[in-house]
C-alpha cells in the first residue's frame, strides 16, 4: 500500500482559513491556529447577528414611525390600531420610509387614519 501524504490537502485548508481571517487584528490574522479560533467566533456573531439585524431594523422603524406620528398628536399604538381599522395594509419597513422622505403623504396616511378613529 502507498504512503498518503496529506501536505497538499492540509495547506489548502489553512490557506482558506487565512485568507478568510484577512483583516483581523495582529496574529489572529497570520498565525493558523489563532486565525481558526477568531475566524469561529466571526462566524458566530455573523450568524447571530443576522438574525439581530432584523429585530434592530424593526425597532428603528417603530421609532422613526412613531416620531412623525407624534408630530400630527397620535401616538404609534393607536396609530397601528387606526391603520388596521382603516384598512390600509403598508408595513413598518414603508411607512418608515414614507415618514422619513415624504412627510406630506405620510401627513395624508395620517389623516385618514384619524378619520377612521
Amino acid at each position: 500500500m502507498a504512503r498518503v501524504k496529506r501536505g497538499v490537502t492540509t495547506h489548502a485548508r489553512h490557506k482558506k482559513v487565512l485568507e478568510q481571517s484577512k483583516g483581523f487584528v495582529g496574529r489572529s490574522s497570520t498565525s493558523y491556529r489563532i486565525a481558526l479560533e477568531r475566524l469561529e467566533k466571526a462566524l458566530r456573531y455573523a450568524y447571530r447577528d443576522r438574525r439581530v439585524k432584523k429585530r434592530d431594523f424593526r425597532a428603528l422603524w417603530i421609532q422613526r414611525i412613531n416620531a412623525a406620528v407624534r408630530e400630527h398628536g397620535l401616538t404609534y399604538s393607536r396609530f397601528i390600531a387606526g391603520l388596521k381599522t382603516a384598512g390600509i395594509e403598508m408595513d413598518r419597513k414603508v411607512l418608515a420610509a414614507i415618514a422619513f422622505d415624504d412627510p406630506e403623504s405620510f401627513a395624508a396616511i395620517v389623516k385618514r387614519v384619524q378619520a377612521v378613529l
